[in-house]
């Protein structure tokens, strides 16, 4: 069975725990602004999470770990979002993805409601980091960081209230909040 194959059939049954839907709703900005990001895979034996870390000058989530994406825009779907994304941040060819579906939506504390997309893609493409938004990608592996034991759950004050949220650390990259939230629902769906 493919690996696309095995993700269809474990997304077509319900997750094994509840999935997390968001932190600090009392915060969250009253707006909320539909976006989506594709969670890419790497076809390979070994399969690895493709991952970016934005540039210290955007305007949200400055620095952090995150998956290609954005806002969706008028006219598109969470699908057509993600795979425009994906090709805009890292240059991923909307071709090469083979999509498989979404996750369960996830609510940031800053007002967006992110649809995770997973897709299969073939190991070594060449994507290249999109020089005013992403300041280096990189392909965590996959069975790493959907390991529960590699899931911590921390906590830090944010707008004095205790934010309690996941945090992934591999190869000395801490993969936190939104980013890893959608990893551990993508793990409750997996495993």
């Amino acid at each position: 069975m493919s690996l696309a194959d095995r993700f269809r059939e474990a997304l077509s049954r319900p997750p094994l725990e509840r999935p997390l839907k968001g932190d600090l709703p009392e915060l969250r900005a009253k707006a909320e602004v539909e976006a989506a990001v594709l969670m890419a895979v790497t076809d390979r034996a070994d399969p690895g999470l493709i991952l970016t870390v934005r540039r210290e000058h955007m305007r949200t989530h400055a620095g952090q770990i995150a998956f290609p994406g954005g806002r969706i825009d008028p006219g598109e779907d969470a699908v057509a979002a993600a795979l425009r994304e994906a090709h805009e941040e890292v240059l991923l060819p909307p071709g090469e993805v083979e999509v498989i579906g979404a996750i369960e939506p996830y609510r940031t504390v800053t007002g967006y409601v992110v649809s995770p997309v997973l897709g299969v893609i073939p190991p070594d493409l060449a994507l290249e980091p999109h020089e005013h938004e992403v300041a280096d990608l990189f392909e965590a592996p996959l069975g790493f960081v959907l390991d529960p034991a590699n899931q911590r759950l921390a906590s830090a004050l944010f707008q004095g209230r205790a934010r309690h949220y996941y945090e992934i650390v591999w190869n000395d990259r801490s993969i936190w909040g939104a980013t890893a939230a959608m990893i551990v629902n993508l793990s409750r769906r997996l495993l």
